[in-house]
């Protein structure tokens, strides 16, 4: 099909640039409008350059919707039916024939394509549509194959099209690539404002068909109207119940039928006006033909990590202005219209000036798993926003507690696997535990479960997940979220599929030990004998190891001595447990022996203030067998109590005078020589599980022993004997004093001072120097009854001036002793 024969769309005149560009070059960006043509023209133009010749054109769309639509629309453009000349690939449909030339494929398929076939063999050109979404498997999939272009395929064609695509940072990441732009035909969109926000975007169904009914009876054409979610679809279609219009819902959840009648401008089945309710699928992947009136929601969802699973859910977010632009322009695309925001103009200058990517909002461990089993770490690929540092270590330590790649961060075996699978890595684990059929079967059914809403309601919903496979098979509960269990099931069907699981094959396994491979820190053991107290795991991949977690003490799984957690509602510093399955002990044990640690060895019991010997099965932090034994290690239980010591700070030992001074002096030493001088502050002091002090602790068991040690002695250990002598002298304990007195230097204040009465100092002529005069020293004179009368650093000048004031004050309270005018000559 040459240029000439293609039909004639905005894009269309854009079209030889295009061309001309992929010929002469690798890569290339394409900007053109909403409805300007480019998802279906351009692919059927490409497939007839010479180098594509008997290769396929690949059309990467970041929603199924958008997939099927665009490959029903070229199939139709050519007069065949979809899996001839056109093929589509999704998650749920696939139709595609030897003839195929253009297969129009969802994003995260083709990840999974490039891992499994990294030289995308028999593929001419990619081509990554909407990609401004800047989804994170698109991001992830133009990384794959530039990184594929520059290393083994340099004449593979790559093109990133959009409507508003960050045109000058795509062309940068995909080497300078020329930009074409097509303009496009639109015409004028007035738009309005509300002139009061909504409480909360719960109140968005009734305000959307309140705002539907009044646009139908003030403008002419067709609705198309942007909600976030099928829920908000549902009750708005409610609410217009009895309206002189074909409501037509769009989403992603709809069967193919359902979505044609939506998208086909002949379906009218009262002759008149059709209002579409879509969710952002409509905003710049599908074109609604006949619409003049756009109500907009101005909500949209998008990924976020759900710290309750750990896996990412769909959250609802106000949408950028871009996207609010992109909107409104589809009430012009063939005449004008109106573009009605159900949002304030205050508001609207507020909102973000556009989406932000995926990358840096996204729990990312589905990433880093994809990118070691590439064989590429994500720093040397090229991403136009780079991972992440914290989201990427938090990922790798969560991959290797799943086993998915070593200590050295290199993927294993069973990473491999799991990134075949195509789910989340938590979830991916977990169907690859499976060492059945009838376990794989269940694996699928709880995977589904996890990645769709809980189909049983209400805050007060019992955890155990039985009750929702029991659902899945059939059970009665009035209560039940029919629709959720409707897309659980058809999750199932894929995700049996994805396993190999036969047809017919019935579940059956322990929900307990699955979940546990997939959701290992959310093992929980039972705390005390409170039933519904429980203690997380937590391990290396997740914060919070030893945090607490509640069930209410009515639930049944509270008696559980152990519990694999799925979903957390996280409160504080405690969290309590949405849904979960009891775990045997002996069965994790038996299937991941690894993740288990048994030990013997000393602990420390603050009950008795004493270590104890004891032989242990852990599970990270939680003890899940305990015994006390005969003997331990005399070095460990030294150890031990030195760690118990160091968490009370010390206060166990005998801090006499001595000792306090001995350790301020220490330290007024670190502070002026700190690479020669060991640093006795309580952090250091207690770094390293305190092993200066584990030494002096053989024999001892209990933290009250420590009050006989000599911490004098042990600190004065800390340096060699020739240093003690070196400490002696630049910070003496005493200073002498004339006529045969000396007096004891407190180092412990802001700086070191001498006290003594004042005619024990008749006769010094000046103070000491401490520490050849690198530390300043205090004297504290006193009177005959011990009060202080006077400080000075600077003995020979006080003697010279301010001693005559304090000379006459002595000598009338105290005629009968001696006040010399220079004491200096004693």
């Amino acid at each position: 099909m040459s240029f000439a024969l293609l039909p004639e769309l905005p894009v269309t005149e854009a079209l030889p640039r295009l061309a001309e560009a992929l010929r002469h070059g690798s890569n290339a960006v394409l900007v053109a409008p909403p409805g300007a043509g480019k998802t279906t023209l351009v692919p059927l133009m490409l497939r007839e350059e010479p180098w594509a010749a008997g290769q396929k054109i690949l059309v990467l769309e970041p929603r199924r919707v958008a997939a099927r639509a665009a490959a029903r629309r070229m199939a139709s453009l050519l007069g065949e039916e979809l899996g001839g000349t056109v093929g589509l690939v999704t998650r749920l449909e696939r139709a595609t024939s030897a003839a195929t030339r253009v297969e129009v494929i969802t994003e995260g398929l083709l990840v999974r394509r490039l891992q499994s076939d990294p030289g995308l063999e028999g593929v001419a050109a990619v081509l990554f549509d909407e990609a401004h979404e800047r989804n994170l498997d698109t991001d992830l999939a133009l990384a794959f194959c530039l990184d594929l272009q520059r290393a083994l395929r340099p004449e593979l064609r790559l093109l990133a099209m959009s409507a508003t695509l960050e045109a000058q940072g795509f062309s940068s990441l995909l080497g300078d690539a020329p930009v074409i732009e097509s303009l496009g035909r639109a015409f004028p969109v007035s738009i309005q404002y509300r002139t009061r926000e909504l409480k909360e975007h719960r109140e968005l169904p009734e305000a959307m068909a309140s705002a539907i009914r009044e646009a139908l009876r003030a403008h002419p054409g067709d609705v198309l109207a942007f909600l976030p979610g099928w829920g908000e679809i549902r009750r708005t279609a409610e609410r217009l119940g009895g309206l002189d219009a074909d409501v037509l819902p769009l989403h992603g959840e709809l069967p193919p039928a359902e979505q044609d009648k939506a998208l086909n401008p002949e379906y009218r089945t009262r002759g008149g006006r059709k209002v579409v309710l879509a969710t952002s699928i409509a905003e710049t992947s599908l074109t609604v033909p006949g619409v003049r009136i756009v109500v907009d929601g101005g909500f949209r969802r998008a990924p976020r990590l759900d710290p309750a699973t750990g896996l990412s859910r769909l959250a609802t977010l106000r949408i950028s202005r871009a996207a609010a632009e992109q909107r409104a322009g589809r009430a012009g695309r063939t005449e004008s219209g109106v573009a009605i925001r159900l949002w304030t103009e205050a508001l609207h200058r507020g909102l973000p000036v556009s989406d932000r990517p995926e990358i840096l909002e996204s729990e990312l461990s589905g990433l880093a798993l994809d990118c070691a089993a590439w064989g590429a770490s994500p720093d040397d690929l090229p991403f136009l926003d780079a991972p992440p540092t914290g989201a990427m270590a938090a990922a790798r330590a969560l991959l290797r507690d799943l086993d998915a790649l070593d200590a050295e961060g290199r993927v294993t075996p069973m990473g491999r696997r799991m990134a075949r699978l195509g789910t989340h890595p938590r979830l991916a684990r977990m169907m690859a535990a499976a060492d059945s059929p009838e376990e794989a079967a269940l694996a699928a059914e709880l995977a589904a479960l996890l990645e769709e809403r809980d189909p049983i309601r209400g805050r007060e919903a019992p955890a155990d997940i039985h009750l929702r496979l029991d659902l899945l098979h059939g059970a009665d509960d009035p209560n039940a979220d029919r629709a959720a269990l409707g897309r659980i099931r058809r999750t199932v069907t894929l995700h049996r599929r994805r396993l190999g699981v036969p047809g017919g094959t019935e579940s059956a396994g322990d929900p307990g030990l699955l979940l546990a491979a997939g959701f290992p820190d959310r093992i929980a053991a039972k705390r005390g004998t409170m039933d519904g107290a429980f203690r997380l795991a937590g391990l290396s991949g997740a914060t919070g190891g030893g945090q607490g977690a509640r069930l209410p003490p009515t639930d049944k799984l509270g008696k559980s001595p152990l519990l694999a957690v799925a979903d957390l509602e996280l409160a504080g510093t405690e969290a309590r447990i949405r849904m979960a399955a009891p775990l045997d002990r002996a069965v994790l044990e038996a299937r991941f022996p690894e993740r288990l640690v048994r030990e013997e060895g000393a602990a420390f019991d603050p009950r008795t203030n004493s270590v104890v010997a004891r032989r242990r099965l852990r599970l990270g932090p939680l003890v899940l067998e305990e015994a006390t034994i005969a003997h331990a290690d005399p070095a460990a239980v030294a150890v031990e109590l030195a760690k118990a010591a160091a968490g009370r700070a010390f206060r166990d030992l005998d801090w006499t005078e001595a000792a306090k001074q001995t350790r301020a002096r220490l330290a007024w030493m670190h502070k002026i020589a700190p690479d020669e001088w060991p640093d006795v502050s309580d952090a250091a002091l207690a770094a390293g599980d305190a092993a200066w002090l584990a030494p002096w602790l053989s024999g001892l068991t209990k933290l009250s022993e420590l009050r006989g040690l000599d911490a004098t002695g042990i600190l004065r250990s800390l340096v060699p004997h020739a240093r003690q002598r070196v400490l002696d002298a630049a910070l003496p304990a005493r200073v002498e004093l004339p006529k045969g007195r000396s007096a004891a230097i407190d180092y412990t204040g802001e700086v070191p001072r001498l006290e003594a009465r004042a005619q024990w100092l008749f006769g010094l002529a000046t103070l000491p120097p401490l520490a050849q005069g690198r530390i300043p020293l205090q004297v504290g004179l006193l009177s005959p009854a011990g009060r202080p009368v006077a400080v000075t650093a600077d003995l020979p000048g006080f003697w010279r001036g301010a001693w005559a004031d304090v000379r006459k004050d002595m000598r009338g309270r105290y005629p009968k002793h001696d006040w010399p005018e220079d004491p200096s000559k004693g």
